[in-house]
């Protein structure tokens, strides 16, 4: 028990800490603004070169080749993506490679520009941990410090790469463990997310705006209501949990050469791109995510296919993230559900855009809050009411394997207890 005695050295130690923090914090929030926003940039002129050449999308196979061979000789640790950042916040070990930040990057714009369907906030984490693991390692700090660090690098890409910093602060607290959030951690986290989102606005870099929703009276029907779909969520998301380690687990026991999976992945998006008869489903499928908000015509099945697209992507090892995609699906479920549930259109859009995400990475608080940034505070109660319902229903699944979840004792487990 603590003493009056204590109470000079206990302010010493919080004093200290805030100060690392007012340093290392910013600093890190300016390393992942200025990596996201090229990010960003170049991700906008991969996608409107292909929208105006779409023949580039037969080249998927081609480009899977040779990033596979590339990422097979080259890719060595950083082929785990951000279940390397997660492994090393929690197990600590050698630090992240720098050379993530770049190839992540080429990688996932090479993905966009062929017509991949994958998100954008994987490279942004994965970017912003690995430059602050870097400057954890030159300044040699302490373990403790490097975790900060490392969820700060998170936290920062995150927001930087949505414009949403306060949804990047819990984002970067919450992916990584399941039930424990890091409230010294908070405070780098919190400058990092917010100096990387002004500084990506600084450079010129907008986000997507998204439509105000309509909300209805609270009453026990409209509860029922996001019960119900909070169960569409919730199968939803471990729909595709399922089907993209399914994918990547069954490819690598037909197919063990990375080069190989990754152009028959190409050949089948490329297939499915035919089939469709339309290029909704290609990139990050940023125009159906808007149109989800405001067309009762949306084609009911529209969720199902960018959820197959996505899979067959991700599954194969293409680069780039889950999130983007997964606004997608949830915002098409949202559009589908809608009328039966008899709610708002655009209500139920912007909730299935936060909770599908919520429920498939064990993220429900980052994604309620992420909703207000978006949507105003508005929706609130009737996100988290289906983002906490949906993350319970959906069980341990995630699309982040390396995801620890708290033992009965309240302890994180290691790695080889984890797995």
């Amino acid at each position: 028990m603590k003493t009056p005695a204590d109470l000079p050295s206990l302010w010493r130690q919080a004093a200290r800490h805030v100060a690392t923090a007012l340093v290392l914090g910013p600093t890190v929030g300016v390393l992942c603004g200025v990596s996201s926003a090229l990010f960003l940039w170049l991700l906008d002129l991969a996608t409107d070169w292909r929208d105006g050449h779409t023949a580039i999308v037969w080249a998927l196979p081609v480009a899977g080749l040779v990033m596979g061979a590339f990422w097979e000789r080259h890719g060595g640790p950083i082929r785990g993506g951000t279940g390397l950042i997660i492994d090393t916040l929690h197990d600590g070990g050698p630090p992240v490679p720098l050379r993530m930040t770049p190839m992540v990057l080429v990688g996932s714009v090479v993905t966009h520009l062929v017509g991949g369907s994958a998100g954008r906030e994987g490279t942004a984490v994965q970017m912003g941990a690995s430059l602050a693991d870097r400057v954890a390692v030159r300044v040699g700090l302490s373990p403790t410090w490097r975790r900060h660090l490392l969820a700060a690098g998170a936290a920062g890409g995150f927001g930087a790469v949505f414009g949403t910093p306060v949804a990047g602060l819990l984002f970067g607290l919450e992916f990584a463990a399941v039930g424990r959030l890091s409230a010294r951690a908070a405070l780098p986290a919190l400058l990092a997310a917010f100096v990387g989102d002004r500084v990506t606005r600084m450079l010129g870099i907008g986000h997507t705006p998204y439509p105000t929703v309509g909300v209805p009276p609270w009453d026990l029907a409209l509860v029922g209501k996001w019960v119900l779909f909070a169960v569409a969520v919730a199968l939803t998301a471990a729909l595709f949990i399922e089907l993209t380690h399914a994918l990547k687990r069954h490819g690598e026991r037909w197919l063990p050469r990375l080069p190989l999976r990754m152009a028959a992945g190409g050949a089948v998006v490329v297939l499915l791109w035919q089939l469709s008869g339309n290029n909704d489903f290609l990139g990050l499928g940023v125009p159906g995510i808007l149109r989800a908000f405001h067309d009762p015509a949306l084609p009911e099945w529209t969720f199902a296919a960018k959820l197959v697209f996505t899979a067959v992507t991700l599954g194969a090892g293409f680069l780039g993230g889950e999130v983007t995609p997964l606004f997608f699906i949830g915002a098409a479920l949202g559009n589908t559900l809608a009328g039966p549930l008899g709610l708002p259109l655009s209500l139920v859009a912007g909730v299935g855009l936060a909770a599908v995400f919520a429920a498939a990475s064990n993220t429900p608080l980052a994604l309620s809050v992420m909703a207000v940034e978006l949507f105003g505070a508005e929706i609130l109660p009737h996100v988290v009411l289906v983002a906490f319902v949906a993350t319970a229903l959906t069980g341990p699944r995630s699309i982040y394997p390396a995801q620890r979840r708290l033992d009965r004792k309240g302890t994180i487990p290691s790695q080889r207890e984890n797995r």
